[in-house]
């Protein structure tokens, strides 16, 4: 059966895009994953994958033409299956089942029912590989009102957490999520209006597609109820905290009570950088010390204890990446020991300069940089039919955040020098910890660099981060006897492990890049030409 492919929310505030380029033709072969085009949003271009397998039918939007979100802009389906009735009446018309498949909402079935005035606001796609979301905190309760710029939310993706605005002014009717629960995209995520206006034929009907039986259940009054008693706790003068995800962590970790905390932010807002500079009052220590037994946990011994902890969006997204990268495929490791004294001593000169500072890691992206170069073989990307082989190189650099593991990718790496990459990976970390990184950020890379170095791992092995054909793990730097001119003498070296996709970097192929890569490393005047 055939289904519509709409024009995709890539961004919290995209309302049009452009097809940059299509990567795949009609008639092709599509599998769930491929990336069927690149789509320029009002924030960035970006990759827009399928999440279905077929053929694909039809192309409603050409490459350098703009269209709405949700205009239709392509079918899959079945070699040769019909699809007049589709394209008669655009995706708006499809048939029902078709659109029932794509989108959720239901738009065209619950239009007679929305009275006037009165906007429906989805979970939206935040992320290019968003599938569901979960809603961190709402800044906005049942009754309040909602101006256009305004922050209703903050939701968790796969990839960030990040503040959704309203597009509408009126008053908040409905919350259809409440805080801490997940929902795909697309699910009822809220209903703004004029006040006084009755919803429940919206949030319970066709939109939500609640159970018919359901309807009556529901009125206005009842969902405000639970939003209203799921809501964060009160500061000391009874009003609500607002404090970003990241304040609220901070602030648990330093036992910092957030009623104590002026916010700097919209609406007294408490940011990750109120948090951070807030110094306890005179009274705090003693509050502290009076809390102290409450917090302390005794567990009998002999007693079997356990906690479950629900598993965030992002942490759902590397299981789901890392499983299908070490199961479809076949992996490999190979590993060698480079000589350090001269990228010591070389790093030593450098950060010696005035306003220069350089990294370890930043002279093993430049290496890996310029070796892929040489190896163009493994700076490549599988496919079922084909293997691409990409004329640019953007080394990927994984920085571990509370949550899991975030990849944000250098651009153009090998045209950088190492003192460039030191400011980007200096940025891009600060903005992958403070969960401030876009989804352009974090896609495009060839290849990709992990380093438990600074842990004291002196070796370890990494899964590929797809679409890559590679991925180099870098080991501490130890000082050991070595043999060097026939005399042992104490040396510092590091080992690194290259992981390989056996399907496009062969043994011998993975082993010569390890050789050049140990070349730059241990003569980094090399890299500085």
């Amino acid at each position: 059966m055939a289904t519509v492919i709409n024009m995709p929310r890539l961004s919290d505030t995209m309302e049009e895009g452009v097809v940059a380029k299509w990567l795949v033709k009609k008639g092709d072969k599509i599998s769930e994953g491929d990336i069927l085009a690149e789509i320029e949003t009002d924030k960035a271009t970006m990759e827009f994958e399928s999440f279905y397998d077929g053929i694909l039918l039809h192309i409603g939007i050409e490459e350098g033409e703009t269209a709405p979100v949700d205009q239709l802009l392509a079918i899959i389906g079945d070699e040769g299956e019909d699809i007049s009735a589709l394209l008669s009446g655009g995706a708006a018309t499809a048939a029902p089942e078709v659109v029932a498949d794509e989108t959720p909402t239901a738009a065209p079935a619950a239009s007679a029912a929305i009275p006037e005035g009165v906007e429906v606001i989805t979970m939206p796609r935040l992320s290019d590989t968003m599938e569901e979301g979960t809603v961190a905190t709402w800044l906005k309760k049942v009754g309040d009102e909602v101006a256009e710029g305004d922050i209703l939310a903050e939701i968790e993706t796969d990839k960030a957490t990040m503040e959704f605005e309203s597009f509408y002014n009126g008053t908040l009717l409905h919350i259809g999520i409440n805080e801490g629960q997940t929902a795909p995209v697309d699910a009822l995520l809220a209903i703004i209006g004029s006040a006084g206006t009755d919803v429940s034929g919206i949030k319970d009907g066709t939109v939500a597609k609640a159970a018919p039986a359901a309807a009556p259940a529901s009125t206005p009054a009842a969902s405000a109820a639970p939003v209203q008693e799921a809501a964060p706790a009160a500061t000391t003068s009874g009003g609500r905290i607002f404090a970003s995800p990241l304040a609220k962590k901070i602030a648990a970790d330093k036992g910092i009570n957030l009623a104590d905390v002026k916010g700097s932010g919209e609406n007294g807002r408490i940011t990750k950088k109120d948090v951070e500079s807030f110094t306890p009052s005179a009274a705090a220590p003693a509050a502290a010390k009076s809390d102290a037994p409450a917090v302390q946990a005794f567990v009998p011994a002999g007693e079997v204890s356990t906690e479950e902890v629900k598993n965030s969006q992002m942490r759902k997204a590397i299981a789901k990446s890392l499983s299908a990268s070490k199961f479809t495929a076949p992996h490999y490791y190979l590993t060698i020991e480079a000589n350090m004294d001269n990228a010591i001593a070389s790093r030593k000169i450098i950060n010696a300069l005035p306003d220069t500072k350089v990294s370890f890691n930043d002279l093993v992206v430049k290496a890996c940089a310029m070796a892929l170069r040489k190896h163009p073989q493994v700076n490549t990307s599988w496919k079922d039919d084909v293997t691409v082989y990409n004329k640019h190189i953007s080394v990927g650099v994984a920085v571990a955040v509370p949550d899991g593991l975030v990849v944000p990718v250098l651009p153009f790496t090998d045209q950088m020098t190492v003192m460039q990459i030191n400011g980007n990976v200096r940025s891009l970390a600060k903005k992958a910890r403070d969960k401030k990184l876009t989804p352009q950020e974090m896609s495009g890379s060839t290849f990709t660099v992990s380093n438990l170095g600074m842990f004291g791992i002196q070796e370890f092995t990494s899964i590929i981060n797809q679409p890559n054909s590679a991925i180099l793990s870098v080991g501490a730097i130890v000082e050991k006897p070595v043999v060097k001119d026939g005399q042992i003498v104490v040396g510092n070296t590091m080992k690194v492990t290259l992981a390989c996709d056996h399907r496009t970097v062969d043994g011998a192929t993975g082993a010569q890049f390890l050789q050049t890569l140990k070349q730059y490393l241990e003569n980094p005047v090399t890299m500085l030409a």
